[in-house]
């Protein structure tokens, strides 16, 4: 793992030599505090793993790898910002630091300046690096919007918010990995294979952060414990609830998301109430285990260096371990 250890330290430090200190200062204020944080850098890192994968020269993937990582925190804080989540990575989000007004205006510069950043991949991978990422782009606006869509409707299934999370999560860790196996010139079925390899990490990943919402440890976790189930997010915890619950316990979920009067801390203790008489943990973890298998079924059909396959595989499993 000491290679990915590498890659996350070369990021880091190529973030770091950035200069995001700009004027207006209320612009770019945000853009700096978002950007030094201590995030997991797990996109830009499967940009450069990927291109190491099929033996390409990882310098060449930098500063795509460096638009995905800032293209994903303009997706935090507009996504914040719908939530009216308050606290991200244990911080203050930009929205509450400093208001919805800078942080929609900071995100904005964000978004461009990734595309500034990807431009400046080699010439000769330029127009399919861009039209992975503007594809990708495209998708996580719409999984956003189905997300939003979710909160207002009542008849939800499991399959939709399977897509649902794929569109809004999943296909960025695709993108992440497809980008980099595109510079390093692998053949379209290497890259498609390790497209789907980050696609179904994705969706195991975010099942993991639902998991996590409602049973992780706040002070590791860096979030609110019980977020989606105060804003009503149809997870995948809720949706199987509904699926295996007796009529009495569904009534009692659907009164409790339904609820405008009830305190938060009371919602969330009654929601995770009827998930343990449920098991619903266990059943998130089945499903967890479910796509990641997937995920390195994938791995493996896209070939490449076998040692360092080997280290993307250890470096997923060390995701389906994490705690935050």
């Amino acid at each position: 793992m000491n290679q990915v250890f590498e890659f996350q330290s070369l990021i880091n430090r190529i973030i770091s030599e950035q200069n995001f200190r700009k004027q207006p200062e209320r612009l770019y204020a945000p853009i700096e505090y978002v950007m030094s944080q201590d995030g997991k850098r797990l996109r830009p890192t499967l940009t450069l793993l990927a291109c190491d994968l099929f033996d390409g020269n990882v310098n060449d993937s930098i500063f795509p790898a460096l638009a995905v990582e800032i293209f994903h925190n303009f997706t935090l804080v507009h996504d914040d910002i719908m939530d009216k989540a308050p606290i991200r990575r244990g911080l203050d989000t930009v929205y509450k630091k400093w208001n919805s007004d800078i942080a929609i205006l900071s995100g904005d510069t964000m978004f461009a300046m990734a595309y500034q950043y990807a431009v400046k991949t080699n010439p000769s991978h330029i127009a399919a690096v861009l039209d992975v990422f503007s594809k990708t782009a495209i998708e996580v606006c719409e999984g956003q919007q189905l997300d939003m869509d979710f909160e207002l409707r009542d008849d939800v299934t499991i399959d939709e918010y399977i897509r649902m999370i794929t569109l809004k999560t999943a296909v960025l860790l695709g993108a992440s990995l497809k980008i980099g196996g595109l510079i390093a010139g692998a053949d379209e079925k290497a890259v498609n294979e390790i497209y789907q390899f980050g696609v179904n990490l994705g969706i195991a990943f975010q099942l993991q952060d639902d998991l996590l919402d409602a049973y992780g440890r706040e002070e590791t976790f860096g979030k609110k414990n019980g977020g989606d189930i105060v804003a009503n997010k149809k997870t995948f915890l809720y949706l199987k609830a509904i699926e295996k619950a007796n009529l009495q316990q569904q009534n009692k979920l659907t009164a409790l998301f339904q609820s405008t009067s009830i305190l938060a801390e009371e919602k969330i203790s009654g929601v995770i109430s009827v998930y343990d008489e449920l098991n619903i943990q266990k059943e998130t973890e089945l499903a967890m285990a479910d796509y990641y298998s997937k995920s390195f079924g994938h791995l493996s059909k896209a070939g490449g260096n076998h040692s360092k396959a080997e280290v993307l595989k250890q470096f997923a499993e060390g995701l389906y371990r994490r705690n935050k």
